[in-house]
């Protein structure tokens, strides 16, 4: 009774609206910076059974904006090490992990057994995937997108509402759009955006005030304003991501990992004499690598200039991250350019590298 009193004391709420948030099962996808504040959240407020899917290991890099997380778990999966975390928060309440990569092979099984699916990734693939297999499960999704100093709210399928695929019908071309690991991101601002989440959670259990479907909440950091968008239903669009699914099902092969992009270290890149740098970073991306003589050719470009690609020497291709240079080594194979390598932990593993050894 003590724990949840401040909700059980508010007549909108009450014992009976208590009752609901502890019968409730909710699936959260990814615990990242919007995972986490989500997760802390709804833990709280009593949640009967949560559900936390994320493949990623705890990293510093996290630490910034990931604050269920410490140095303690630092390469631990995050599931199993917000568990941890939540259970010393709310040790009444059902967590059930699933450490593995969500696939379209997995996806609808397992949001069937959740009331409520909550988006917190990072990536599109991973978005259009959850947002076809929440419609095919038939449960509501709550979204919410973070940029820079931007966030986006908004609940999807919500009571036969407007889909992701209503809003953006179509997908970008994979790897033109940097995440947060490519571009940064303002610590606090997953913060506000995932309890923003957790909050048309708890109203969508409750049945209380007006939740987020068919509008688009755009909040901006720096100036403390937020915008209201309408959504408008496109049963077309619906269809058309439904029924012939073409990146759906291609995330088969992004998720199951059965195409190989080779990867390499600096370190051992630097055992090669022969070796072409290739920076696929945007032309105002920093820090800029000049030690290295780069050819910079960003990712969008890159099929257009393959004849700046030498062909006799060792590609080491880098961005940001390690993200877009997989793409980039993608492209190369395609166009059966070999001995091409990504940079596993893109440019801040090589300043790293060059600081300790000198280069």
């Amino acid at each position: 009774m003590s724990r949840y009193n401040r909700h059980t004391i508010l007549s909108e709420i009450g014992q009976q609206g208590q009752d609901k948030i502890s019968n409730a099962k909710v699936l959260v996808i990814g615990a990242g910076g919007l995972g986490c504040p989500v997760l802390q959240y709804l833990t709280g407020a009593g949640i009967g059974t949560l559900g936390i899917i994320d493949f990623d290991v705890v990293s510093e890099s996290n630490l910034q904006r990931q604050v269920l997380f410490g140095t303690s778990v630092l390469g631990i999966n995050k599931a199993i090490a917000a568990k941890e975390r939540l259970e010393d928060l709310n040790n009444t309440i059902t967590i059930n992990t699933y450490p593995k990569r969500l696939t379209h092979k997995n996806a609808v099984a397992l949001f069937k057994n959740y009331d409520i699916i909550v988006d917190g990734t990072d990536n599109f693939e991973t978005r259009y995937l959850v947002n076809d297999a929440s419609i095919l499960a038939e449960k509501p999704l709550v979204y919410g997108g973070i940029y820079k100093f931007e966030g986006q709210v908004s609940v999807f399928n919500y009571k036969e509402g407007p889909s992701y695929r209503c809003l953006f019908p179509t997908p970008p071309e994979k790897g033109s759009v940097p995440n947060c690991s490519e571009i940064g991101v303002l610590g606090v601002l997953p913060g506000i955006i995932g309890t923003m989440q957790a909050n048309e959670v708890l109203k969508i259990i409750l049945e209380l005030g007006n939740v987020l479907s068919g509008k688009l909440l755009y909040y901006n950091a720096l100036t403390a304003q937020t915008t209201s968008l309408k959504i408008n239903k496109s049963e077309a669009e619906i269809e058309k991501g439904l029924n012939n699914k073409p990146f759906f099902n291609t995330l088969s092969e992004e998720f199951d990992c059965t195409i190989s992009i080779p990867e390499i270290s600096i370190k051992e890149a630097f055992k090669n004499i022969n070796l072409q740098f290739i920076d696929v970073r945007e032309s105002d991306e920093q820090p800029k690598i000049t030690s290295l003589n780069p050819v910079y050719l960003p990712l969008s470009e890159l099929e257009n200039n393959l004849d700046k690609i030498d062909s006799e020497k060792t590609k080491v291709i880098f961005c940001q991250a390690g993200i877009r240079s997989k793409s980039a080594v993608s492209i190369l194979q395609k166009h059966r350019i070999n001995n091409s390598y990504s940079i596993k932990e893109g440019a801040l593993e090589i300043i790293e590298f060059i600081n300790n050894n000198g280069k």
